[in-house]
Order: C-alpha cells, then sequence, then structure tokens
C-alpha cells in the first residue's frame, strides 16, 4: 500500500468517525432529560421537553382509571404544594408508592402535564419496636372500646399489599397464630408510602385507628425491629 492511499484510508476513517460522533450527539441529546424543577416545569417553559424531576407526591392526590393509568400530582421537595404538576403513569403502581413519597419522575411535558414513563420511588426505611403494640387478637377483644382512638398494633401480613389506591392496603394476623380460615384479621387502610421489604410473611407495627366498621386506618406503618 503506497503512502497516498494510506492518507485516503486516514482520512475516510477520520470522516466515518466524525459522522459517529456526531450521530451520538444527536441521539443521545434527544434521548437525555433535562434535571428541572417542578415549579420550572409548572411555569410551562418546558413544554414538549423530556424532562426529570425529584418531587414530592401531594396528599390524595392519586388515582387510577379502569386502565391502569396512575395519575398524581408532585412538587419540589423545599417549595409549595400550591406549585404541582399533574403526572400520569400508565406502568403500574408500586407497594412503595403513596403520600408524601419522594419520587423521580422522567417523562416529557404535554399541555402542562408530565406523561412519565419512568417512575422511581424513595422507599422509606421505618422500623418500631412491637414491644409496645397490642397484638391482632388483643386489639380485637377490645371491640368498640378502641373506636377513634389511637393505638398501636402488630402483626404479620398475610399476603403482599396492594397498592396506596385501593382502600385495604393489607391485612394482618396475629404473629404466633396459624395461618388459616379461623384466623383473627385486621384490614389496614393506608395512603402512605410503604417501607420496600414490606411483603406477604412480613411483622409489621401500625399506629392509626379503627372505625365502626372494624377498617383500621392507620397513620404510620413500620417493620418490626
Amino acid at each position: 500500500m503506497n503512502a497516498k492511499t494510506k492518507r485516503r484510508l486516514i482520512v475516510v476513517a477520520g470522516a466515518i468517525a466524525v459522522v459517529a460522533i456526531l450521530l451520538f450527539a444527536v441521539v443521545g441529546g434527544s434521548s437525555a432529560a433535562t434535571v428541572t424543577s417542578v415549579a420550572d416545569a409548572a411555569s410551562g417553559s418546558l413544554e414538549g421537553k423530556k424532562i426529570q424531576v425529584t418531587c414530592t407526591v401531594v396528599d390524595n392526590s392519586f388515582s387510577v382509571d379502569e386502565n391502569g393509568v396512575l395519575t398524581f400530582s408532585v412538587f419540589d421537595p423545599e417549595g409549595s404544594v400550591d406549585q404541582s404538576v399533574r403526572v400520569v403513569y400508565d406502568k403500574g403502581v408500586s407497594a412503595t408508592f403513596g403520600n408524601g413519597v419522594s419520587a423521580i419522575c422522567t417523562g416529557r411535558m404535554n399541555g402542562g402535564v408530565l406523561e412519565c414513563s419512568e417512575l422511581v420511588t424513595k422507599c422509606p426505611s421505618k422500623y418500631e419496636n412491637a414491644s409496645s403494640a397490642l397484638g391482632v387478637g388483643r386489639f380485637l377483644e377490645y371491640g368498640e372500646k378502641v373506636l377513634g382512638k389511637t393505638v398501636k398494633v402488630t402483626g404479620l401480613l398475610c399476603a403482599d399489599p396492594a397498592d396506596a389506591t385501593q382502600k385495604i392496603r393489607f391485612q394482618l394476623r396475629d404473629v404466633q397464630a396459624a395461618d388459616g380460615a379461623d384466623a383473627k384479621i385486621v384490614s389496614v387502610s393506608f395512603a402512605g408510602a410503604l417501607p420496600d421489604d414490606v411483603r406477604a410473611q412480613t411483622q409489621v407495627v401500625v399506629q392509626g385507628s379503627v372505625d365502626a366498621s372494624g377498617l383500621f386506618t392507620a397513620t404510620s406503618v413500620s417493620l418490626e425491629g
């Protein structure tokens, strides 16, 4: 191979490299999300752009339609809940999603709504000593005496918890009791985010109050520790 041919090959190789770099930059640039705040997203200046926001879920702002599409509102962690953005997410709801949960939402702004393609929740990690809590059986023995009163109850989850959009989030049975048809059960409603390790047969400590229907509405749910 003579020197002239070598120079031509070097020039061609260089040109190919430049084209590859430019192509990568264009493709990468179009898919990269702009890290921003909820306040900036709410301003309308990012319409049509792909963004990523670290945010907090507004309490009781979420719902799931018949197609499983989750909608909720978010605001800046250090900002005002009055300055929020509506989010739409169609890939299911995890047990770690709920009121006040910290989340990272990535998606594209469309008509003032964040069409979220990726939702990451920052799972709370919370432990509570069960020594001062009532077992499920003992709690049920109190009957109407505990209606409307704040109590702490401990038990095992009968099955994996539902997501925060369900009225009954999970059910508890006594830690020492057998899991059968005659087991004493407490149904628990909770709109907050659950620790990531909460699943079937996990012992948890819940604090809240029970209504006349027997539904226990929890204000906090912790892993026993």
